[in-house]
């Protein structure tokens, strides 16, 4: 990265920091009176020399930052994020933009124009951005359940989007009165909210059950013989190349915290996290019920009775918006990029829409029905 390259990604840093700086007062503000007000306020002030920093580079190459404006709809659309999904969420996708940040300022670190004084500052502010996940555990936590269960929820609305719109399309194709369209979406919709909601339920307890067993002989191990787990660590530590020392150190303190031993046999030799092991009910509940949420949406234009010609596309758009806010939900929980992840979806949910429009047509001509 020469010349023209490290100005343009000086600019976008700029640009980035005064809008966190902005977006992290907005928070403050919010929640004025809570301990993570503070918090929130500090990191602003960071971000704010962080655009500082920026604006003197820029100078230094003949770029009058002053002349950089942030983007106002960005801030806008945080904002109402923040209204409509909370703190939590807001914050888990705060962090994905500065997890690209970071991959960006690493990149410049190996620009050769940077001076020493550049290159040190820089590693600062990348300091700095890795700190801010460690000032959000404990606001994350009061949302972990939503995100442990939020691949049961995503699972079941793909599903159930994707399912319908498909279902919906073909009849679309194949009958010319909107609500045969609806009443045939609803029904296969309510039988694979059942179907999922049921499988997901079976399949989660089945996972229950074997890492509780698991757990369970592990535990009884450490009352009866726990010789054999220091065996078990011992090697484990040994094959991650600790050296003898470290190991010893490590296995002076297991014998007097058991519970500490149970956990790293279980995760390492076994890759059981007892906080992964998911509620079957739970897993059940949200897997059909969010199925059958994403079926309705591309139903409604056919229970509105709208023409075919009309309800088709508008059960389209209906059901691309719908994928577009999973995909956003899976990106900002798995840490992904949010536009791919979108395109994604909307693309393999409207393929397979048409596809199956184009057998429902074929159909209706074989059949000789009239569409109308």
């Amino acid at each position: 990265m020469v010349g023209q390259d490290i100005v343009r990604e000086a600019i976008k840093a700029y640009r980035d920091e005064l809008e966190s700086s902005i977006i992290y007062t907005f928070l403050a503000q919010k929640l004025k009176g809570k301990p993570i007000a503070d918090k929130l306020l500090e990191i602003a002030r960071m971000e704010s020399r962080h655009a500082s920093f920026w604006a003197l580079f820029l100078k230094k190459r003949g770029v009058d930052p002053s002349k950089i404006g942030y983007s106002r709809l960005k801030v806008s659309l945080f904002k109402l994020l923040f209204k409509i999904m909370g703190f939590g969420l807001t914050i888990k996708l705060l962090e994905v933009g500065e997890g690209e940040a970071i991959k960006m300022y690493s990149s410049m670190l190996k620009d050769e124009s940077l001076s020493d004084s550049e290159r040190e500052q820089l590693k600062r502010i990348i300091a700095d951005e890795l700190m801010h996940e460690d000032s959000f555990i404990e606001e994350e936590s009061k949302i972990k359940e939503f995100l442990d269960h939020v691949r049961d929820a995503v699972l079941g609305m793909n599903d159930g989007l994707v399912e319908i719109l498909s279902v919906s399309a073909g009849l679309a194709g194949a009958y010319g009165d909107p609500l045969n369209v609806a009443l045939g979406g609803l029904i296969v919709g309510l039988a694979g909210s059942l179907s999922m909601g049921i499988g997901s339920y079976i399949s989660v307890k089945a996972q229950k059950e074997v890492r509780m067993s698991i757990l369970g002989r592990i535990v009884g191990v450490i009352k009866s013989i726990p010789e054999t787990l220091y065996s078990i660590v011992d090697k484990l530590l040994s094959d991650k190349g600790f050296s003898g020392k470290a190991i010893d150190s490590i296995m002076d303190d297991l014998r007097s915290n058991k519970e500490l031993l149970k956990k790293i046999v279980v995760e390492e030799k076994y890759g059981v996290k007892e906080e992964m092991i998911e509620d079957p009910g739970k897993s059940g509940i949200y897997t059909g019920t969010f199925y059958i949420v994403g079926a309705m949406v591309p139903l409604i234009p056919y229970f509105l009775k709208l023409p075919i010609t009309i309800a088709l596309p508008f059960s389209l758009a209906l059901a691309a918006i719908m994928l577009s806010i999973v995909g956003f939900i899976i990106a900002l929980s798995a840490g992904l990029s949010i536009k791919k992840k979108m395109l994604e979806l909307v693309i393999a949910g409207l393929g397979a829409a048409a596809i199956t429009y184009g057998i429902g047509v074929l159909a209706s001509t074989l059949l000789g029905i009239q569409v109308e």
